[in-house]
């Protein structure tokens, strides 16, 4: 595996456990994937909304923080990806919030995780 790759996947298992001890959220989905897109995580809260989060994850903020990634495009395709997994999955209609979770895993550091809720 890439180191790239590595590092996403740890900064994902990082999200997902953040939101399930945190927020007492229920994984649904993880790095769900369609023709037009991947979702990282999808989960319900303890309100029965479904949560859509983006994880994006660095090893340091030499090109910036994590979240300054979510570009306006990406906030589109993951809007769409949403409905696609939701019809996928035969739901209707729900509360859906879009969270962003920013994680930095310095080489020998500690992991700091920066959660925004209803990000977009």
């Amino acid at each position: 595996m890439a180191a790239k790759d590595e590092l996403g996947r740890r900064g994902e298992d990082t999200a997902a456990e953040y939101l399930r001890r945190a927020h007492g959220m229920v994984v649904l989905d993880r790095n769900w994937r369609c023709k037009d897109g991947e979702l990282d995580i999808v989960a319900t809260d303890p309100d029965l909304r479904l949560i859509v989060c983006e994880v994006k994850t660095r090893s340091g903020t030499r090109f910036g923080e994590p979240a300054e990634a979510v570009t306006d495009r990406k906030i589109r395709r993951i809007r769409g990806l949403a409905r696609i997994w939701m019809a996928a999955h035969q739901i209707a209609w729900c509360e859906v919030r879009f969270d962003v979770v920013a994680v930095l895993l310095p080489p020998g550091g500690p992991a700091t995780l920066t959660h925004y809720p209803a990000a977009f």
